[in-house]
């Protein structure tokens, strides 16, 4: 009886502990839709049947809506996956939005997506992602966008959620959709003058999400960040970021590493295609195998049976990566 007990015991902690499997896809953020071979290889080894793929932009310029960073396709972007439009939104276009404006908006958007649909044949799925970092004085306009836009396409509209929005949902509200993709990163400014990682600090974003478990909408899959760049900050403590950067890239003879992360530059020069002057300061924020396990330990205690997006496929971010957290 006593082996029986003790049996039971082990396989309650066993299941317990088990790893929660998460299906992975990725986020395309590029104007020009084009596929190298690495990018094509890490899309097709996804388990993800869709490709979320920022279609453009909107703003309000002269106080007139604007698709700005239209889509064109290369011949190299093929893919068996299923095309989520994804549309990004900035807030200002909804500040002092008026009523009849919000339904030409929403028609407007549907349209160009259908156009690109179109003109590209692309193969979709039945929804469409806004992403826009709403805020207290625009969710209400916002949110009705989110409604016309659905009555209008007969999709299934999504949208992002960052991370203030989930800290302060009494005052940024909570949107009309169904299914949210959680932000995971941004966590600060990187032009800040700080020893925080601004692309990803957990201890942040723990705090951010501590009740996330309570968000009313429960369908939640989590988007995190696979990008990195460095921040160049010059004599005047202006900053300038240069994508793509890593830690290997401040193994350089005319770069004096002050940390593992940051360097100092010995000699003016051309450097990742930007000439930087002796005496500029060089920090690379990328994110680490354990950062990303300690998220994804973190989240499973709060969302259960989430898909991970991650932004973004790119060549220089997905090789020799390992996706599965």
């Amino acid at each position: 009886m006593k082996i029986v007990k003790l049996l039971f015991i082990f396989f309650f902690i066993a299941s317990c502990s088990k790893k929660e499997n998460h299906s992975y896809g990725f986020y395309y953020w590029k104007t020009r839709l084009a596929l190298n071979e690495t990018e094509k290889k890490t899309l097709n080894q996804s388990p993800s049947p869709y490709l979320y793929t920022r279609f453009f932009d909107v703003d309000k310029i002269d106080n007139k809506f604007q698709p700005v960073g239209v889509i064109t396709k290369d011949k190299s972007f093929e893919t068996g996956k299923k095309i989520v439009p994804t549309v990004f939104i900035t807030n200002r276009t909804f500040l002092y939005i008026k009523k009849d404006e919000t339904a030409f908006l929403a028609k407007s958007v549907h349209n160009l997506i259908q156009k690109k649909i179109a003109e590209y044949h692309f193969i979709t799925n039945n929804e469409i992602q806004i992403d826009c970092d709403w805020t207290a004085g625009t969710r209400d306009d916002y949110f009705k966008f989110l409604k016309e836009l659905k009555k209008i396409s007969g999709k299934e509209i999504t949208c992002t959620l960052r991370l203030h929005q989930v800290k302060d949902k009494s005052q940024t509200g909570i949107p009309p959709v169904e299914k949210v993709y959680l932000m995971c990163y941004s966590t600060s400014s990187p032009l800040e003058n700080s020893d925080k990682n601004s692309i990803l600090d957990v201890s942040i974003l723990k705090s951010y999400l501590s009740k996330i478990d309570e968000y009313p909408i429960k369908k939640i899959e989590v988007a995190l960040p696979i990008y990195s760049w460095g921040i160049v900050t010059n004599h005047l403590e202006k900053h300038k970021l240069i994508n793509a950067l890593s830690k290997k890239d401040l193994n350089n003879p005319n770069f004096k590493k002050i940390t593992e992360n940051t360097a100092e530059v010995l000699k003016d020069g051309f450097y990742f295609g930007h000439y930087l002057n002796k005496g500029f300061t060089i920090k690379v924020e990328e994110i680490s195998d354990d950062q990303f396990k300690e998220v994804v330990d973190f989240l499973q205690n709060k969302i259960h049976n989430f898909n991970i997006i991650y932004y973004q496929l790119d060549s220089k971010f997905v090789y020799n990566q390992d996706f599965n957290f």
